[in-house]
């Protein structure tokens, strides 16, 4: 039996904070240190100028990004890391795939219809400020998925229906053409312990701007670490480690037996500040050798883009030979 293909498109948009490290970039590297498992990391780059149209922040955050994922652990001689737009088979893949798209699978895109009801709401012509990226994105999705018939991705919740779109994508272009493609299945963490909470108590997320970046300096991050909002609790006073945005932070980064310990210091009070000064020295004790590594890639972009370079190479090797079966089945092939 065949390794199980298992692909993660990264966002690169922003700067990857300690949300980001635990929900995805953590567990998705130590997930491809599997003997089983054959792991695709892209940079989801044109997804990014769906929402973002400022080419500095664009190529800012691919560089920022890929340095993050090398300085954490990514091994790429285990794992396929390439940019999405330097693989041209999916450009073309898309293309395949729009052509046996129904228009009202796409109507019913998340996404979509979001814009869709906000701009009814605001009074807006439904389609106001909607363009053909944010239309047709679940079928560029879907052509990341299938040019290496991935069985598996690790998604959000939120992004679930994507797959499902990109299983029935798959599934018509297999019945008009002969079986080409897996019916890629959705990995969704069964609980919440790879959803951080962010400065405020709700989920770390940019769009909320509660973060704590990932390499910032220690000074920063201790700065950051001192914002977490904490309740009037005095040293002494027992606290509810199960209500507690540092609690909850300290326990993504501890072993099983230091977050016993913590959760007995809460049990007897420890004062906020002390508990910071913890949560602090434990999160900066496990980044410090990364971050020394993200800031050496940082300054050296000729090592990323060499990285980036082989494994497009590699991806495009795969995605070429998918590719030329496609065009055959589809009627695009030379005369003679």
């Amino acid at each position: 039996m065949g390794k199980e293909i298992v692909l993660t498109g990264i966002t690169t948009t922003g700067t990857p904070h300690l949300g980001n490290y635990v929900g995805a970039i953590r567990p998705a590297i130590e997930a491809s240190q599997r003997d089983n498992t054959e792991s695709f990391f892209f940079l989801a780059d044109y997804h990014a100028l769906i929402k973002c149209q400022d080419p500095e922040r664009v190529k800012q955050s691919r560089l920022e990004i890929a340095a993050t994922w090398l300085a954490c652990g990514l091994d790429t001689n285990k794992a396929t890391f390439y940019r999405q737009s330097d693989i041209p088979e999916i450009s073309e893949l898309n293309w395949l795939l729009t052509c046996v798209t129904a228009k009202g699978l796409m109507n019913r895109a998340h996404a979509y219809k979001a814009s869709v009801d906000e701009n009814v709401a605001n009074g807006q012509d439904p389609d106001y400020g909607v363009t053909m990226g944010l239309f047709c994105y679940p079928v560029l999705m879907a052509a990341d998925i299938l040019a290496f018939n991935a069985n598996k991705v690790p998604v959000g919740r939120d992004q679930t229906q994507h797959i499902e779109m990109a299983r029935d994508i798959a599934a018509r272009f297999n019945h008009l053409f002969g079986h080409h493609f897996v019916l890629p299945e959705a990995v969704v963490a069964e609980d919440d312990s790879a959803i951080l909470k962010g400065l405020d108590g709700r989920k770390m997320s940019k769009s909320y701007n509660n973060t704590i970046p990932l390499f910032e300096t220690e000074k920063k991050l201790k700065k950051g670490v001192n914002k977490i909002v904490t309740n009037l609790l005095e040293p002494g006073e027992p606290k509810d480690p199960n209500n507690s945005t540092v609690f909850d932070i300290y326990k993504a980064f501890a072993t099983p037996e230091q977050t016993a310990e913590m959760r007995q210091k809460f049990a007897d009070g420890i004062a906020w500040g002390e508990a910071k000064k913890e949560l602090y020295e434990l999160i900066n004790g496990q980044l410090a050798e990364p971050r020394e590594k993200y800031l050496e890639l940082m300054a050296n972009p000729a090592e990323i883009e060499a990285v980036l370079q082989a494994g497009a190479e590699k991806a495009r090797a795969r995605a070429r030979a998918l590719i030329s079966d496609l065009r055959n089945a589809v009627g695009l092939v030379n005369f003679v």
